[in-house]
């Protein structure tokens, strides 16, 4: 059993240790509380690297919700749960809707418009009680007893919230939890491997939101009144400060986080009136300057210090690799015809013609800002052409985004290799395999995708052994050599089993022998059935290894052919030695 495990299942028996003062037992179900929302902003900011400042208010929601089912409606406490989750959930899927288009600080700001627009409608509807809000709410009861004591309170906050924390963490260590990682910085590359991420921004938020609801309602039947103040913005910044305080890239942070900030506010509450008198309201002042000093020594959070804690999930062990998919009928895998793209005043691609077939290795070679890279953005969908052509596997795909070319049987790596910090070499490999993978967030957050886990590190361990790097798995990606990194990015993207490779300056970094290596791997690939496109800047590498080359020079094809034609080429001499020579 885990550390945090054990933490929070202590926090569970604690209200009932002999002796326990009441007040004790109270500030623990703050803290309980507070933890479930601020583990859904580790999910959000931390993890998915979204900045919200409007948890409180979907808490507010899941309370408001509840205590309508419980008063107004005269319905089972109970059935307020479900009314708390669906409130919260679907506010935060409307507000997604619009405010998950926009990033960085833009993001950050909307959601304190919701956070402050919020408030105000909690406050001006006649519904909720206006100001005075609602109260007389009834307890909740089990069998007939009723749970008024904060003893019998603080068993069921203690469960929520270990329940809250194993959904999380198994949400966490799944596909769509990878997916979530590789939002923060990795996106470009999640794309490619096929994440929707606007569908994975979007679980992001919702996830949140459902753990704020829940503890809207706890806390809703714990007070046994609602009222707008506790789902204003100054909550939403505290709880914020909560995930970011322990850890906001560590799950058990959360509890650490709100932990701190529950005990550290009420000991200043009693501490600053005997020390400045009791008319100075100086708590906030001495909290927001402590925290600012704490940060500048911990910068990620407390729970890295304590912990010593890793971010590397731990994954499930499986030998049966998946099945690879079946291959496409058409001998002609990737066609690009007339691809256009310029920027501003400059051409980077203009009238781009080439074709991949089944089992061939093709080279796109030029000199530095011939627009090669330019191209391969241009036929694996992370950019778009102004005009022209690309069919993949018999499919009109122009102007497709990533991940549909992904779906139709296109991987590809990068010029500069994008990893998911965070993530372990394995992870990041499986994180190619995502759209082998079914299972629904639903079935990762119940652990009922351990067998679809399994067969998807059984893959990626699978691609991480062509590429030699399988006694490294375990170690973080980012850790790793470039020329490493780069081999790492190629079993992601063998992770996919694709019909059609696209790798960009795959060689650089490497030694002789690792050269030697990846050009026995590429030449099996085009063996089997795949076509493989490849920009190297390597000429003997490209020379030995590609079936033809198609040579680009300030955007234009300037020649193609075999490898032999290409090297007698008046025009590619021209382009990479000049004309005098």
């Amino acid at each position: 059993m885990t550390r945090p495990m054990l933490i929070l299942i202590a926090l569970i028996l604690l209200p009932w240790l002999p002796g326990m003062p009441l007040f004790w037992v109270s500030l623990a179900n703050q803290i309980g509380i507070s933890a479930i929302v601020a583990m859904g902003l580790v999910v959000l900011t931390g993890i998915a690297g979204m900045t919200s400042f409007v948890q409180a208010g979907l808490m507010g929601f899941g309370a408001y919700a509840a205590a309508l089912v419980a008063q107004s409606w005269g319905l089972s406490p109970w059935l307020g749960l479900p009314a708390a989750l669906l409130a919260s959930g679907l506010a935060a899927v409307l507000m997604g809707a619009v405010t998950l288009r926009l990033s960085g600080h833009y993001l950050a700001l909307s959601t304190i418009a919701w956070g402050v627009s919020l408030y105000f409608l909690f406050v001006n509807l006649d519904i909720l009680g206006r100001n005075d809000g609602l109260s007389g709410l009834p307890p909740l009861s089990v069998a007939g007893y009723r749970l008024i004591d904060v003893r019998a309170s603080a068993m069921v906050i203690g469960v929520s919230l270990l329940l809250s924390f194993i959904a999380t963490r198994n949400l966490l260590n799944s596909r769509w939890g990878r997916a979530l990682h590789a939002l923060q910085g990795g996106e470009v590359a999640a794309a490619s491997a096929g994440v929707n991420l606007g569908q994975a921004r979007l679980l992001a938020f919702v996830y949140a939101a459902l753990l704020a609801g829940l503890a809207g309602w706890l806390f809703a039947h714990l007070q046994r009144a609602v009222s707008p103040n506790p789902f204003g913005l100054v909550a939403g910044i505290q709880y914020l400060l909560m995930a970011v305080l322990g850890g906001a890239g560590f799950l058990p942070g959360a509890l650490l986080g709100a932990a701190i900030v529950v005990l550290v506010n009420n000991w200043l509450q009693d501490l600053l009136p005997l020390l400045l008198g009791a008319g100075v309201n100086a708590e906030t002042v001495v909290f927001g300057a402590g925290l600012v000093v704490l940060l500048q020594a911990a910068p990620t959070g407390l729970w890295p210090l304590l912990a010593r804690a890793s971010a590397m999930a731990h994954h499930p062990q499986g030998r049966t690799a998946l099945p690879a998919p079946s291959a496409p009928n058409a001998t002609e895998l990737l066609q690009a015809t007339r691809l256009h793209r310029r920027f501003g005043g400059l051409v980077a691609v203009a009238d781009l013609s080439l074709s991949l077939h089944k089992g061939e290795i093709l080279g796109l070679i030029g000199p530095n800002g011939a627009g090669k890279s330019t191209s391969f953005n241009l036929l694996s969908g992370v950019d778009h052409p102004d005009s022209g052509r690309v069919m993949l596997a018999g499919t009109d795909a122009t102007g497709l985004a990533a991940p549909e070319m992904a779906k139709l049987g296109l991987a590809r790596s990068f010029q500069h290799a994008r990893l998911v910090a965070g993530l372990s070499v394995i992870e990041n490999v499986a994180l190619g395999a995502h759209l082998r993978g079914t299972a629904s967030p639903l079935q990762a957050i119940l652990r009922r995708d351990r067998a679809e886990e399994a067969a998807l590190f059984a893959t990626a361990a699978r691609a991480l052994d062509r590429v030699g790097l399988l006694a490294e798995a375990d170690r973080p990606a980012t850790s790793l050599a470039l020329g490493q990194q780069r081999l790492v990015e190629i079993a992601r993207a063998l992770a996919a089993s694709p019909a059609v490779l696209l790798l960009d300056e795959p060689a650089a970094g490497l030694r002789h022998a690792e050269k030697q290596a990846l050009a026995a791997l590429l030449r099996q690939l085009a063996a089997s059935g795949m076509g493989v496109l490849l920009v190297e800047h390597d000429m003997e590498f490209v020379m030995s290894l590609a079936h033809r080359l198609v040579v680009l020079d300030f955007g234009t094809v300037i020649a193609a052919g075999t490898p032999a034609e290409i090297r007698q080429s008046p025009a590619v001499i021209e382009a990479y030695l000049g004309a005098a020579a």
